[in-house]
C-alpha cells in the first residue's frame, strides 16, 4: 500500500501527489515537505518490522523528486525548467537500470555455461570398444522342439481358412407384392369376400402382410371395385364389394390388374 501524506493543501497517496505536481495542479511550493518527511519517519519508527523494503524505496524515490523539483523552484541563479523535463531524467534512469539489470542476468548465465563448460571438461569419455572376440549368439527359438511339432505348425500355417460369414438364418424377409395381394382378392367368391377391414386381415401373420392387404384395398377402390366406409373416427373401415365383369375379364393375373390401373409394377414389388 503507497504512504499516505496529509497536509493543508492534499491529502492522500505520495504518489498521486507527484502526479499533480507533475502536471501543474498543484503548486510544489505551496506543499510543505517537512511535515511529510517527519511523518514517514515516525511511521518508520513505530512500524519498522512491518513496513514493506518496496515501500521504503519508493517513498525515498518519491520524497527526493519532490525535494529536487522545490529546491529547483526555491533557489536562485538557475533558470527555471520544466517539470515535464526534470521527470524525463528520471524515465531515463530508470529505463538505464532496467537494461543493466537485464544484462547482469544475461551475464549470470554466462557464467553457468562457463561453469557446466569447465565440469564436463573434466570427465573422459570411453575410447575402447568391445573386444574383437566379442559375440552376441541370438537364442536357439527351436530348441526343444521336435520334428513332429514342428510339421504340426506347419500345416496348422499352411490350411486353408474359412471364409468367415455372418449367420443370417435368424434374419427372415418376406417378399410380399400388392399385385398378388390385389388378384388374390379379386379371385375369391363373392360370398367370401370381406365386408370390413378387421376380417380381411384375421389371417395376417405380420405388419408387412396387413400393409399389403390394406394398400390392396386402396387399389381395389381406385379402380372401382370397392367403396369405403367408416362411421366413426377410429372405426371399423366397411368395404362394400361393386360389380364389374369387364374389370375381372381383362384381368389375366396380378400383373395385369396393376397394369389396367395405370401403375407401374416395380413400385410394388417387395
Amino acid at each position: 500500500m503507497t504512504y499516505a501524506v496529509s497536509t493543508p493543501t492534499f491529502e492522500g497517496p505520495i504518489d498521486l501527489l507527484l502526479h499533480l505536481v507533475s502536471s501543474h495542479e498543484v503548486d510544489v511550493l505551496d506543499i510543505p515537505l517537512l511535515p511529510i518527511i517527519d511523518g514517514f519517519v515516525r511511521v518508520l519508527t513505530e512500524q519498522r518490522d512491518q513496513i514493506d523494503f518496496n515501500q521504503l524505496s519508493e517513498f525515498l524515490l518519491v520524497a527526493a523528486i519532490l525535494i529536487e523539483m522545490k529546491s529547483q523552484r526555491l533557489l536562485p541563479g538557475r533558470e527555471v525548467s520544466d517539470d515535464d523535463d526534470e521527470l524525463t531524467g528520471w524515465e531515463e534512469r530508470d529505463l538505464l537500470l532496467a537494461r543493466l539489470l537485464e544484462c547482469r542476468a544475461y551475464a549470470a548465465a554466462a557464467d553457468v555455461f562457463v561453469a557446466m563448460s569447465e565440469q564436463a571438461a573434466r570427465s573422459i569419455p570411453r575410447e575402447v570398444g568391445l573386444p574383437a572376440d566379442f559375440a552376441v549368439h541370438a537364442p536357439d527359438l527351436l530348441a526343444g522342439v521336435a520334428p513332429e511339432e514342428l510339421a504340426q505348425a506347419y500345416l496348422r500355417g499352411a490350411a486353408e481358412r474359412p471364409v468367415p460369414r455372418v449367420d443370417l438364418s435368424h434374419v427372415t424377409v418376406d417378399t410380399v407384392s400388392v399385385a398378388e395381394a390385389v388378384s388374390a382378392l379379386i379371385a375369391l367368391p363373392r360370398r367370401d369376400r370381406a365386408t370390413s377391414f378387421r376380417t380381411l386381415v384375421e389371417g395376417c401373420v405380420t405388419r408387412m402382410d396387413v400393409i399389403v392387404r390394406f394398400l390392396a384395398l386402396l387399389e381395389l377402390c381406385k379402380m372401382g371395385r370397392v367403396t369405403l366406409g367408416q362411421g366413426r373416427t377410429f372405426g371399423d373401415l366397411h368395404i362394400d364389394w361393386l360389380e364389374n365383369d369387364g374389370v375381372l375379364a381383362g384381368v389375366a393375373s396380378g400383373r395385369g390388374l396393376v397394369e389396367l390401373a395405370g401403375l407401374d409394377i416395380d413400385d410394388y414389388e417387395g
